[in-house]
């Protein structure tokens, strides 16, 4: 049995609610005075996050971007390797002429666009047949060429090393006579 009296249990009740009201108290005003803190730690958090998305967002966007422009010098770059191998003179020429014509398939390769199964190199080699012009041509002569001459081409006295900076003034002239010479004979076909 104990010694405490009923008035002695609750003065000591009332004490103790009185302490765990206190404590509640302190703890929410702590809780209140840090919260602030916590909310703006949260919304900086938020913000480096979302700068965060925004910047993987864009080197995705980037990553896309240089794929395509790789993928585009590829192709590119296989028709104008076919053309060339095709034998096709004027390579500049039937690129702008074709490029638009060929697209990559669902497995990656190069086909016509609207001819299915037809490959890039059947296209081409199709393309060229139809514009014999973008060949070379056949026969180096025709009306008005001039004759080939059956002279043999002089060879000069000057070397590319010999030609320097402070060369003497006859060195000069006779060089740049040489030069003279063999631009003539460059625009005369001989």
């Amino acid at each position: 049995m104990s010694n405490q009296t009923p008035e002695d249990t609750s003065s000591s009740m009332d004490v103790r609610t009185l302490v765990r009201a206190a404590i509640e108290e302190f703890v929410q005003a702590q809780h209140q005075k840090a919260e602030p803190a916590y909310k703006a730690e949260l919304q900086d958090e938020r913000k480096r996050r979302e700068g965060l998305e925004a910047r993987v967002n864009q080197l995705v966007e980037e990553n896309r971007k240089a794929r395509a422009a790789a993928e585009e010098a590829d192709k590119n770059s296989q028709i104008r390797t076919e053309l060339q191998r095709l034998g096709v003179a004027k390579v500049d020429l039937a690129f702008k002429a074709v490029r638009d014509e060929i697209v990559r398939s669902e497995d990656g390769r190069l086909q016509a666009r609207g001819a299915e199964g037809k490959s890039l190199g059947d296209y081409l080699t199709g393309f060229v047949q139809e514009n014999p012009e973008l060949l070379p041509a056949r026969i180096a002569g025709g009306s008005g060429a001039q004759a080939a001459s059956r002279t043999p081409a002089q060879i000069s006295g000057i070397d590319i090393d010999t030609i320097t900076p402070g060369m003497s003034k006859e060195d000069l002239d006779r060089v740049r006579n040489e030069i003279s010479k063999l631009a003539t004979q460059a625009l005369r076909g001989a």
